[in-house]
């Protein structure tokens, strides 16, 4: 089971190493932080920088049945997810070094680079399907947490000096390039990271997986959904956290446009959410491996709650840092659980489908809210964002102890 002892040692290294490679990476192309600061720089709207957020929910949406019918069919998950991620960044890394070529024209910048974007997330739209089947797959359940939470706190401390380097590039080097080196040193660790991938050893299915193609993976949306209890009640808990989660974009925008946040603002930003994901993915690794995965689903939901209360009942620039260090932590609790809980509530051999739908739920609702709030916020002020933060941990909170924690006790009992 799980491939062998040997292979286990071999994989469960290998995930180490993926949070190591992975973490730099939400420094330096983060759509919270840096995307939105250069972004900000091309002088884009509101409505651009919601648009950039949601490309990378939306996208992910549009591709999960395709890569979710692959996933249910490919003999090797692992092959073929190493393919998928090879494409994705090559891809990216190519428009990155081509973005000095626009710099007469600001606007067809913004575009362009929003059609890049859009494609780098189609591919996203395999994460979640190829990487959870895999991480259960491969690895015992009392492997999951501490050393995987560990790799992800070690690069996240990677993602930190990326931070400070950050306001370095940007005043030493000419724009654009400087955001050319910033996104490519992100590129060459998303190369990193796909290579993992690519040494990991896949053994036989202990369980063979449902397959499917793409018109039934989509018909067996709804009906997942409608007829799982216990699963749709994951799936409401994790949307309004997922919404939760995305509306952090707009707290860098609150910080450049109310505060007039500067560059070392925004690395300070970018630093804060690293340190707190570094102690969080530790800390909630470890809770995993001993207490199991539920409560940290009800601690990113507490948090949730907390960091727009803080915001909402403060108007400086060191307590939205403050908010933000909460719900970084908030997003650390979700980012250590949602791969491991979806398990306990998906039937056998159909993760690839469950996994998908909870995206294409959680991120579509996350799109939709994101595009109807940017022209609110655009209008009336910030106020209403920490309100919808704060409500949407709420709601979380609500459906994991009415609903959720009632299914998965009793699937334990």
């Amino acid at each position: 089971m799980y491939g062998g002892a040997k292979n286990v040692r071999r994989n469960l290294i290998l995930f180490f190493v993926d949070g190591i490679t992975f973490m730099p990476t939400m420094t330096l192309i983060c759509i919270t932080t840096v995307i939105p600061f250069f972004l900000e720089q091309l002088n884009a709207s509101t409505f651009q920088i919601a648009l950039a957020a949601s490309m990378a929910l939306a996208c992910t949406i549009v591709t999960q049945p395709f890569f979710g019918s692959i996933a249910s069919r490919v003999k090797s998950m692992q092959k073929t997810f190493t393919k998928i991620l090879f494409i994705q960044r090559f891809i990216f890394f190519a428009f990155v070094l081509s973005i000095p070529l626009f710099t007469g024209n600001y606007q067809l910048l913004i575009w362009v680079f929003l059609i890049f974007w859009c494609i780098f997330n189609l591919f996203v739209g395999s994460y979640t399907v190829f990487f959870v089947p895999l991480l259960l797959k491969l690895l015992p359940p009392d492997k999951r947490g501490a050393l995987r939470g560990s790799g992800l706190a070690i690069g996240s401390g990677l993602g930190v000096g990326a931070a400070a380097l950050i306001p370095v590039i940007v005043n030493r080097v000419a724009f654009p390039y400087n955001f050319v080196i910033i996104f490519s040193v992100g590129c060459v660790f998303l190369l990193l990271n796909a290579l993992v991938f690519f040494l990991m050893k896949e053994h036989e299915d202990d369980e063979p997986r449902v397959p499917m193609n793409i018109l039934e993976y989509i018909k067996g949306i709804p009906t997942s959904v409608l007829v799982d209890k216990p699963f749709r009640a994951m799936v409401f808990m994790c949307s309004f956290l997922v919404v939760g989660h995305a509306l952090r974009v707009f707290y860098t925008v609150y910080a450049i446009r109310v505060f007039e946040a500067t560059e070392y603002n925004i690395a300070m930003l970018a630093g804060l959410a690293v340190v707190a994901n570094a102690v969080g993915f530790v800390v909630f690794g470890l809770i995993i491996d001993k207490y199991g995965p539920w409560i940290n689903s009800v601690i990113s939901a507490i948090l949730l709650v907390l960091a727009g209360a803080v915001a909402l009942v403060t108007n400086t620039l060191g307590f939205l840092f403050a908010a933000w260090v909460v719900s970084s932590f908030a997003n650390s609790a979700y980012g250590s659980v949602m791969s491991i809980l979806i398990g306990e509530v998906t039937p056998a051999g159909k993760l690839p489908l469950y996994a998908g739908v909870m995206n294409i739920i959680s991120l579509t609702l996350s799109s939709v809210v994101l595009l109807l709030l940017a022209p609110v916020l655009e209008n009336t002020g910030f106020f209403l964002l920490f309100v919808v933060v704060a409500v949407c941990g709420i709601f979380s909170l609500v459906t994991n102890f009415l609903l959720l924690k009632k299914y998965l006790y009793k699937k334990s009992a």
